[in-house]
């Protein structure tokens, strides 16, 4: 496995490069040895979506000098290195706009890798290289091209498979797609090179119904679908990877999923930070548009959709997604009335600043760090079942999760005089310490009949003791490997969640709706729990807090 690595680089543009920082992930992940030729061989044997190890590889990462490419993109390129998903002839080409050598661009990805040894570190930097050029140049990119073309026919394979990474602004997406089409993938196309091409492209996809038409148009006039991945790490967890298997593949849910006996569905993301000095960019999106418009709704598609045709096997990501496109059309656009906006105030300590106190942000800015929004779904399967998605930063701790409340048992107030019965509950945590539980009652220990809840618990680390919890963006660059379109959002699944959120997004900018105040730290505003309370949602009688 390798291509010569080089210290030369393609003459460009330089300026300075973009950077996009994305939610951190805490956990690092545990690395096990680089697998074997012949377990890379027994791979192949058992999945034939892995028929790609036996050809060529060349990975072209642009926006490589950027935060999210040395802190998502190479590491998870590094851990599917080390597990045998990449083949042995695989060139991984670092592209941005400011110049650098091989040797200092492999510096600083180093402290990156984690897991593993210092020669298979090493192994890995050696199939990396870097060049420098215009985004919007179609010779420069040629350029690099022609050098990439010469190690790929060295390689001595006849198919040559080509991914293309782009962790770079989206206002960078149509330059460089432009580029690529012109000077690399339309020429490839018509000399008939065997081998595909992909790309993947990251969030956001727009700021609102418009400006994803325009860019989706823009990009869609070059590539049409079977070309683009445009991924949203959320969809890559291992929870809501895990969701479809626990619907579908388990007797005792299906028949309850429904408005007949849930009574409410929750989705909450909770950061325990600020902006980290992000305030500029996030100034600009909000944490709707930052979070919920895209990965609080994913999650929802997946708990509220249909039953498809397949969830695995041939074109079963189309049917998937088919069904996640008929639930968020049956959507009803979000409102001011069923909303709560907040934005933190500094730590009551001092330890931490106010939003606007972030010298990177407007001192008069109204735009929310905290959102928690009611959403109906008007289908026969949930039909006045609350979907509740609530979001914020700087609140008293880090947590993802998916809570699903059951409706009362029939008759049981009456079965258990003065008693309260708490809410049955299945909750699904997403981040951190990833784990499914179910809340059931059961007899208080003692001498009366009194129902308390209690956890049927499967934590991951406790069960899986011996399983590697692989990063979101290192299962999603797999299923880009693999072919698997399931976990990337289609044009026609941003356009329906772009229509749920377009217009309260207006309202709030054009009437400059101001949010409420929480302190740095707290659960958020206090008005949140009376607008879940007014919904329906009952807390679980003090044995959590959100």
């Amino acid at each position: 496995m390798g291509c010569a690595p080089s210290s030369h680089n393609s003459p460009g543009r330089i300026e300075q490069n973009e950077e996009i920082e994305q939610h951190e992930e805490i956990e690092q992940n545990e690395a096990s040895t680089i697998m074997s030729e012949e377990s890379r061989t027994d791979v192949m044997q058992k999945d034939s979506a892995c028929g790609y190890l036996g050809e060529a590889l060349t990975v072209f990462v642009v926006g490589a000098s950027g935060d999210l490419a040395k802190k998502k993109t190479y590491p998870s390129l590094y851990d599917l290195y080390r597990q045998g998903f990449l083949p042995n002839k695989t060139c991984i080409c670092g592209y941005a706009r400011s110049a650098n050598t091989d040797e200092k661009f492999q510096e600083r990805i180093l402290p990156f890798l984690k897991g593993g040894s210092d020669a298979e570190k090493r192994s890995f930097l050696d199939i990396l290289i870097y060049r420098n050029g215009a985004y919007d140049s179609a010779e420069d990119v040629g350029r690099v091209f022609e050098e990439l073309k010469v190690i790929e026919d060295a390689s001595g394979m006849e198919r040559v498979n080509r991914l293309f990474y782009f962790a770079i602004p989206p206002t960078v997406f149509v330059p460089i797609g432009k580029s690529l089409k012109e000077g690399v993938i339309g020429p490839q196309e018509k000399e008939g090179a065997k081998g595909w091409s992909r790309l993947i492209v990251e969030k956001p996809f727009g700021k609102d119904t418009e400006s994803f038409e325009k860019l989706s148009g823009a990009m869609s006039a070059l590539y049409t679908e079977d070309y683009i991945f445009r991924i949203d790490h959320y969809l890559g967890k291992e929870m809501v990877k895990n969701l479809m298997t626990l619907r579908f593949s388990n007797a005792i849910f299906e028949p309850l999923w429904n408005r007949n006996h849930i009574a409410s569905v929750m989705i909450t993301f909770k950061e325990d930070f600020g902006t980290k000095g992000r305030g500029g960019y996030f100034d600009g999106y909000g944490i709707i548009r930052d979070v919920i418009q895209n990965h609080l709704l994913q999650v929802l598609s997946l708990v509220a959709m249909e039953p498809p045709v397949a969830v695995a096997g041939e074109n079963y990501s189309n049917y998937v997604r088919n069904e996640k496109v008929k639930v968020l059309n049956c959507i009803e656009p979000a409102t001011l009335e069923n909303c709560v906006l907040g934005q933190y105030l500094a730590a009551d300590d001092g330890s931490e600043v106010a939003y606007t106190d972030d010298p990177t942000v407007p001192s008069d800015s109204v735009t929310p760090t905290f959102a928690s929004m009611v959403l109906n779904i008007r289908n026969p399967r949930w039909d006045g079942v609350p979907f509740i998605l609530k979001a914020g930063k700087a609140l008293n701790e880090r947590k993802a999760e998916i809570r699903i409340q059951f409706r009362a048992p029939p008759g049981a107030a009456a079965m258990f005089p003065g008693e309260t019965i708490p809410a049955n509950e299945l909750v699904l945590r997403l981040q951190p310490d990833e784990a499914i539980y179910v809340k059931a009652n059961v007899k208080e220990p003692g001498l009366k009949t009194k129902p308390v809840a209690s956890e049927l618990d499967l934590s991951y680390k406790a069960r899986f003791k011996d399983s590697t919890m692989f990063d979101a963006y290192t299962r999603l660059i797999l299923d880009v490997l693999r072919g698997s379109q399931a976990a990337f959002v289609r044009d026609d699944e941003l356009r329906a969640a772009w229509k749920i959120f377009t217009p309260i997004l207006h309202q709030i900018q054009n009437e400059k709706i101001k949010p409420l105040p929480y302190e740095y730290g707290s659960r958020g505003p206090i008005e949140s729990d009376e607008l879940l309370a007014k919904v329906g949602f009952r807390y679980h009688e003090g044995l959590y807090q959100w």
